[in-house]
C-alpha cells in the first residue's frame, strides 16, 4: 500500500512539473475538449481537407479531435454519433451524406447535452432546434460576390455566359441568382446552361463550344459554377484561339488555384473550409464555457485572383 501511495505521488509530482494532470482531460489547468467531425466521406477530398484543419487548429481552442466517415453510408454516421453520445464527448461537427437519416442521431446527441454543430450542412427550418450553431458557405453569397467582382472589373459593361452545374441543384440556383443579383446593370448575360448530367467537365467543354459558336467575340466572360468545370471552359477557348476571355468558376480547389496561378481563370470564389473549421472550434469553446453564439454563421467567401492567392491556406482537394 506504502509503495502504491508512493508511486501515485510521484506521478502527481511530475504531472504537476509537465503541466499535465491525469484528471479530468485536464492539460496544464485547462479542459481538453472532446469534439468529432461526422462527415459524408473521406474519398470526398474536401471532407479529408477539413479534417486536416480541423486536427491543425483543434489544440488552439483546447480540443481533441476524432473523425466518423460514413464513406456515404448515414448508418455508419449514426452509429459514429451514437458512439459519441456513450463515450460523452463535448461537441460534434456533423456534414451528413443524408440530413433525413441523421435527425433522431442528433435529436439523440442534443438530448445528451453535447454541443450539436452543422458543418456546411444546413438543417431545413423544421430541425434547427436541433442545432446549435451552422458554419459554412452561401452560395448565393458567392454568387453575388463574383458578381460584384465582375462589375468593378468592367466598368463600362461586358457580355457574359453561364455554365452552370446540375439543373436544380441548391447550389446551382443559388449561385445563379446570386450572381444576377451581384452585376451591375451594364454587365449582360448572352446566354446561360447547364450541365445535362451535372458537375461534368466534359460537359462544360462542350456547352462553351457551343457559346463560341453561337456569340464568337461577343463573349467578354464565363461565370462557370465550379472550378473542375472552368477546366472544360478553357481548354474550350484555347481550342478556339481565345485567351482574352475571363473566366470565373467556384470552390476554391487546388485545380481553381492552380488555373489562377497560370493566368487561364481570373477568379475562383472558394469556400473556405479552414475558416469553417476554425470557428465551428470557437463556436463550441464558447458554448462549453458558457457564452451564447449565433446560430447561423455564413463564412465569407475567398476571393482567389493572382494578387490574393498567397494569403490563403493552399488547398489539396
Amino acid at each position: 500500500m506504502k509503495n502504491t501511495m508512493r508511486l501515485f505521488a510521484l506521478l502527481l509530482l511530475f504531472g504537476i512539473a509537465t503541466g499535465t494532470v491525469f484528471a479530468g482531460g485536464r492539460q496544464g489547468g485547462q479542459r481538453t475538449y472532446r469534439a468529432a467531425f461526422i462527415t459524408q466521406a473521406m474519398s470526398n477530398e474536401s471532407q479529408a481537407f477539413t479534417w486536416r484543419e480541423l486536427q491543425r487548429l483543434a489544440p488552439e481552442f483546447g480540443f481533441e479531435m476524432r473523425v466518423f466517415a460514413g464513406e456515404n453510408e448515414p448508418q455508419v454516421e449514426v452509429a459514429g454519433i451514437d458512439q459519441c453520445i456513450a463515450e460523452g464527448y463535448d461537441a460534434i461537427f456533423v456534414n451528413p451524406s443524408s440530413i433525413e437519416s441523421i435527425i433522431p442521431a442528433i435529436t439523440r446527441a442534443k438530448q445528451a447535452g453535447i454541443i450539436v454543430g452543422m458543418f456546411s450542412s444546413l438543417l431545413p427550418d423544421q430541425y434547427h432546434h436541433l442545432m446549435d450553431f451552422f458554419c459554412g458557405s452561401d452560395d448565393f453569397l458567392g454568387g453575388e460576390q463574383a458578381g460584384k467582382f465582375v462589375s468593378q472589373k468592367f466598368p463600362n459593361g461586358a457580355n457574359f455566359v453561364e455554365v452552370g452545374g446540375q439543373a436544380g441543384h441548391d447550389a446551382q440556383i443559388k449561385r445563379r441568382d446570386g450572381f444576377r443579383a451581384g452585376i451591375a446593370t451594364n454587365i449582360r448575360i448572352l446566354d446561360s446552361q447547364n450541365a445535362p448530367t451535372g458537375w461534368n467537365t466534359h460537359e462544360a467543354l462542350a456547352i462553351m463550344e457551343d457559346f463560341i459558336v453561337r456569340y464568337g467575340s461577343q463573349i467578354n466572360g464565363v461565370w462557370c459554377h465550379w472550378d473542375n468545370g472552368a477546366s472544360g471552359v478553357i481548354q474550350a477557348l484555347q481550342n478556339a484561339g481565345r485567351r482574352d476571355v475571363f473566366v470565373i468558376g467556384v470552390d476554391g480547389n487546388r485545380t481553381g488555384y492552380a488555373q489562377v496561378r497560370a493566368g487561364t481563370q481570373a477568379l475562383s470564389v472558394g469556400q473556405s473550409f479552414t475558416n469553417m473549421a476554425r470557428k465551428s472550434l470557437e463556436n463550441a469553446k464558447t458554448m462549453l464555457e458558457g457564452g451564447r453564439v449565433e446560430k447561423i454563421n455564413w463564412i465569407p467567401l475567398d476571393m482567389v485572383t493572382i494578387d490574393t492567392i498567397n494569403n490563403f491556406v493552399e488547398p489539396d482537394w
